[in-house]
């Protein structure tokens, strides 16, 4: 896509840097997804989560017979993604649409089948560091975190709740539930009581105020590589207030269907519960019906095969380069 990509627990306890720039970010396992993906043999190509425009670049640049069209939700990234992509011409069509609806918006542009699509289900830099967008506590700003939300408070998702409603409304025990479940936080229980406190006195409007409640809330954690006591509950109310698990649900219930034969898929999470998601769509596919009567898969039935055994993850030297990407976690299938 693209800026780096990376969930707010790899990202909001790290200094924004220039990666954040169109020209500057620096997309994550890109050797590895144009490896998995090979470009080189031209068609057309999917970036469903484009942001930037670094994956989409790249792909394009790997072949001049290949043909991109970029997805985004957010209006901002899209008109950064046209400027990086213009020198490609007609070979780029951008359209701003969520990755889970991702056949649906292919089908409107006339295109049944693609030679390969990528996903990469982070929050980019430039998300982060706009204190606007509320995505991250190093900047304060309004508790939002709406991925459809553009420059201007432009919205296209104008009945998404956004951060501040869920934490002011939600009843104690569906914040605790959230924060457990979305953010694997241990001290869910805890965060939420404190929050429910709190917001009887006067709501919870910045991220300055929750990042600071919920370190009050929280012991303290020790060892060099601690991570600020805000991280997992902010990963949740971002999961939670763009629906991403459904999203990543509907996009691997399509997953083959968008492919040509022999077409390539290759998907970026950040979060076990996005990993497992796509982990178990793939295994799915590539195990084929299962007979009813033996218990065994009818192997005439498969329709991928996974290229990745286990999820590749970036290497020492990649993250030194970029920290925002230690967490990353890519899959990758061919269709048969």
């Amino acid at each position: 896509m693209r800026t780096s990509r990376h969930s707010p627990a790899s990202a909001c306890d790290t200094p924004a840097g220039s990666e954040g720039g169109p020209q500057g970010h620096i997309p994550v396992l890109l050797d590895r997804v144009l490896e998995l993906l090979a470009p080189e043999r031209g068609g057309v190509f999917v970036d469903a989560t484009v942001g930037l425009g670094g994956h989409a670049e790249a792909l394009l640049e790997a072949s001049p017979r290949v043909q991109l069209i970029g997805i985004d939700r957010d209006p901002q990234a899209l008109a950064l993604a046209h400027e990086r992509l213009e020198p490609f011409g007609e070979r780029v069509r951008l359209v701003r649409g969520r990755f889970g609806a991702l056949g649906e918006l292919l089908r409107g542009m006339g295109v049944d089948r693609v030679s390969g699509w990528l996903a990469d289900f982070g929050v980019s830099s430039m998300q982060l560091d706009v204190a606007d967008r509320g995505f991250a506590f190093g900047h304060d700003g309004p508790l939002d975190m709406r991925m459809g939300r553009g420059v201007g408070n432009e919205v296209d998702e104008s009945r998404t709740e956004t951060a501040a409603m869920i934490v002011n409304r939600e009843p104690e025990d569906e914040l605790a539930k959230i924060f457990r479940e979305y953010g694997e936080e241990r001290h869910a229980r805890r965060v939420a009581r404190a929050i429910a406190e709190a917001r009887r006195t006067e709501p919870i409007e910045t991220t300055a105020q929750l990042a600071s409640l919920v370190a009050r809330a929280k012991p303290g954690e020790r060892g060099p590589r601690r991570r600020h006591p805000a991280t997992q509950v902010f990963q949740a109310l971002r999961i939670a207030v763009n629906r991403e698990l459904d999203e990543v649900g509907e996009l691997m219930s399509q997953a083959a269907d968008l492919l040509e034969r022999d077409g390539r898929l290759a998907v970026i999470s950040y979060h076990s519960l996005e990993d497992r998601a796509v982990k178990n769509g793939l295994r799915d596919l590539a195990t084929g019906e299962i007979d009813l009567v033996t218990g065994r898969p009818h192997a005439e039935t498969r329709v991928i095969e996974v290229l990745t055994k286990k999820p590749v993850r970036p290497s020492a030297d990649e993250v030194a380069r970029n920290p925002r990407s230690r967490s990353a976690r890519l899959r990758a299938g061919r269709r048969l």
